[in-house]
């Protein structure tokens, strides 16, 4: 799911003419990684969008629109924006949506409007909002702030009382296991790299990670999706020397070493599992992690995802009896540190994701 992809941190690609497109691309990413100042009244649907559409999301693929009436917003699915190799069930798409709906609903009590949601048979989500006091608390404050930072962590564990807040986040719906213990996170690293291989073998998902990677700031700034490299930790190239590039150093051996070493680097991981294999429950798995992420980056954390291991059907069962739940589907798997900033990634406008 939401917003990933882990591989393409595998080596540095050679720059070449990133000089040119990074301010263009720095001031596109002040402009948007932001809370807009609200002045006057009135129902800000466009400020409460905007927020929404920063939440985490599968290969930046912005899965949604949005339909707005008098004080509703609607969240609808975008099956154009699917990818199918890697979410043949839609189940990412749907995290996706959780995901936005969460990050909507509390940056509507930030700004005084307080959402109640119901799904719809479509799989799409109404919001009907109600003003009330302002309430700009940490969560809210956090939403600019929040990101998939892909690198190594500095491993520093995570206080107890901050496990806790981040357990408390979740709420009741969705079950949460933190891996703290040196011997499980050993564990469930192999299984990360098991399910990893399985889809560095598979040369229908090579074609869909590649053609949502954004090779240089150039390609990330005209298309405002995708998985830009230097959000990853990793230097910039045109496409066609990236393309070229990636199999060379996209290898299992090196992705195998990598994996272990980011894990190794973070003090714990956290998965995820939804009470059904539904589109509302993977919808409630989304929100959940989106109130686990953002008071872990109002904690100073960051987050990435290690999807592989629920991503590979048989790497996903063997998840799942480890855990204890054979008859379950875990959702998300995400890794959690203390570690660097890194350039982010963009979204599309919000004027152009309205629909009538």
């Amino acid at each position: 799911m939401p917003t990933r992809r882990a591989l393409i941190t595998a080596a540095p690609l050679l720059v070449a003419g990133c000089s040119r497109c990074a301010s263009p691309y720095d001031e596109a990413v002040r402009s948007l990684w932001r809370l807009p100042d609200l002045s006057g009244g009135g129902f800000p649907a466009m400020a409460l969008i905007g927020a929404a559409t920063l939440a985490a999301n599968g290969h930046n693929t912005q899965p949604w629109r949005f339909k707005v009436e008098p004080r509703v917003i609607e969240i609808l699915p975008d099956p154009t924006r699917r990818t199918p190799v890697v979410d043949p069930d839609n189940h990412h798409l749907f995290v996706s949506l959780g995901c936005a709906l969460e990050t909507l609903l509390q940056a509507g009590l930030g700004y005084g409007w307080a959402g109640e949601p119901a799904v719809l048979s479509g799989g799409g989500v109404r919001v009907v909002f109600s003003s009330v006091p302002a309430r700009p608390d940490a969560l809210f404050q956090a939403i600019p702030h929040r990101a998939s930072t892909r690198t190594p962590y500095d491993g520093t564990p995570v206080d107890a009382a901050t496990l806790r807040r981040l357990e408390a986040a979740v709420g009741q719906s969705v079950g949460l296991r933190l891996v703290l213990d040196g011997d499980a996170r050993a564990k469930l690293s192999d299984m990360i790299v098991a399910g990893n291989d399985a889809q560095l073998a598979d040369p229908a998902f090579m074609r869909e990670l590649v053609a949502w990677i954004r090779f240089d700031a150039g390609e990330a700034l005209a298309r405002r999706d995708g998985l830009f490299t230097a959000a990853s930790g990793n230097l910039a190239a045109p496409r066609w020397l990236g393309q070229r590039l990636l199999p060379l150093v996209m290898t299992r051996r090196s992705e195998a070493d990598r994996l272990r070493r980011v894990v190794a680097s973070s003090p714990g991981l956290a998965i995820f599992t939804g009470p059904a294999e539904t589109p509302e429950a993977w919808i409630a798995v989304g929100r959940a992690f989106t109130r686990f992420a953002l008071t872990a980056t109002a904690e100073g954390l960051k987050l990435a995802f290690m999807n592989q291991p629920v991503e590979d059907l048989s790497t996903r069962r063997r998840l799942a009896a480890w855990l204890g739940e054979p008859a379950k589907r875990p959702d998300l798997v995400v890794r959690f540190g203390r570690g660097p900033d890194l350039p982010r990634s963009l979204r599309r406008p919000s004027r152009d994701l309205l629909v009538s």
